[in-house]
């Protein structure tokens, strides 16, 4: 379904889409620390400002995107499989789907997403759910439910504030400012 603009991936009024500056991704992925071979799910890709940065750490990258046009564009742009289970020709592995109803990885898996505002409460309700196989996320949030969340201890995970992420790393820049939610399972 295209946007409003008639164009696939453009941002629309209604879908609240902020694309993050390529540069700024790939600071978030270099924070994140991820190593070769770990599996990330990019919530809410987009247009893979993300997933760029995480394959050439090494990832094997499940993409997730809502927005059609968006999804195909990842597809085309990465190689990509579309969730058959099969990565494409780049590691990358794109899913077309609503994060609220999105199943999560039998195996340990990570997490380094930019996703909607809006899904914050529910993506985190599922992220922490018990049964969670989550190791690590770096989410890039509204600032203020960053500060929220973090410092807390949930489900044998701890929850702090990361990297500042400033309102110019977005095209077009939201109007608030935004943070990285660091989440990392503890040792038991």
């Amino acid at each position: 379904m295209p946007a409003a603009s008639g164009q696939p991936g453009r941002a629309k009024a209604s879908w609240g889409w902020h694309r993050l500056a390529e540069d700024w991704a790939a600071r978030v992925v270099a924070a994140a620390g991820v190593r070769p071979g770990e599996l990330v799910l990019d919530i809410g890709a987009g247009q893979g400002a993300l997933t760029g940065p995480l394959i050439q750490a090494g990832a094997r990258v499940v993409a997730v995107e809502l927005h059609p046009g968006r999804a195909e564009a990842l597809r085309r742009r990465f190689g990509a499989a579309n969730g058959n289970g099969r990565s494409g020709a780049s590691g990358v592995t794109v899913v077309q789907a609503d994060a609220a109803s999105l199943p999560l990885p039998r195996q340990p898996f990570r997490v380094v997403s930019s996703p909607p505002y809006g899904i914050t409460a529910d993506l985190l309700s599922l992220l922490l759910a018990p049964g969670s196989r989550l190791v690590a996320a770096d989410l890039v949030l509204q600032r203020a439910a960053v500060r929220k969340y973090a410092e807390r201890r949930v489900r044998g995970c701890r929850l702090t504030q990361g990297l500042a992420v400033p309102r110019r790393a977005f095209t077009p820049p939201p109007r608030v400012d935004s943070a990285v939610l660091v989440i990392r399972r503890q040792p038991r």
